[in-house]
């Protein structure tokens, strides 16, 4: 979807998704000190402010002019401060290396597109940090529930890996299909995840691997 489709789609409800952060994301940072956290495709903010209630200094990067006011006025009633940046994942560039926390939550590109943004993102990551990419599965649309339904935009653990390869001191902790229950009409139902934990090396690691 292109940008005035969100739009569209952001003002056509209170809220698209609802406003408790992602339960994979929960599970991922929740053990993590807090820092710079990046979130790139925030969408209406829930991600973004459920970390910024926990100490982390986040930037929150959407498209979507529409959905980042609905972010705003969240946060604001939720008590915390987020930098809200306006841009097109396709082109933007964060800031290398600055960030301790990466998260790229349901971002579904073709997969050129995709791999530039994932390494984008990565490149993104500080010393000792960590990346999160979680979207819907490419198995999802055929055993799963919801979600894209367009193939050419869905991806894999291993696609994320691939997309990850050959970049120095980045390595990948985590790649799984993961289950996500979701309540419809006709009770529980699974909904197919991917997802991606990588680690970059801190300086110590990266000092220590060298003189080996």
């Amino acid at each position: 979807m292109d940008r005035e489709a969100w739009n569209q789609r952001y003002a056509d409800a209170e809220l698209v998704w609802s406003a408790e952060a992602n339960r994979f994301l929960v599970e991922a940072v929740t053990a993590l000190p807090p820092g710079r956290a990046l979130d790139l495709g925030a969408g209406e903010g829930r991600n973004a402010i459920w970390l910024a209630e926990r100490g982390w200094h986040v930037t929150a990067v959407d498209f979507s002019d529409i959905g980042l006011q609905k972010a705003r006025r969240l946060a604001e009633a939720r008590g915390v401060e987020v930098d809200w940046i306006e841009a097109n994942l396709r082109g933007y560039q964060p800031e290398r290396a600055a960030f301790d926390l990466v998260v790229l939550v349901y971002i579904h590109l073709p997969g050129d597109e995709r791999r530039a943004v994932v390494r984008r993102a990565a490149d993104a990551v500080a010393a000792g940090g960590t990346l999160l990419v979680i979207g819907h599965d490419r198995t999802n649309l055929q055993e799963g529930y919801g979600g894209p339904q367009d193939p050419t935009i869905l991806f894999s653990p291993d696609d994320v890996t691939d997309d990850l390869a050959g970049i120095d001191e980045l390595r990948v902790v985590r790649a799984d299909r993961v289950m996500r229950p979701v309540m419809t009409a006709d009770g529980e139902r699974n909904a197919i995840d991917a997802l991606v934990r990588a680690e970059r090396r801190s300086a110590d690691e990266g000092a220590q691997r060298s003189a080996s």
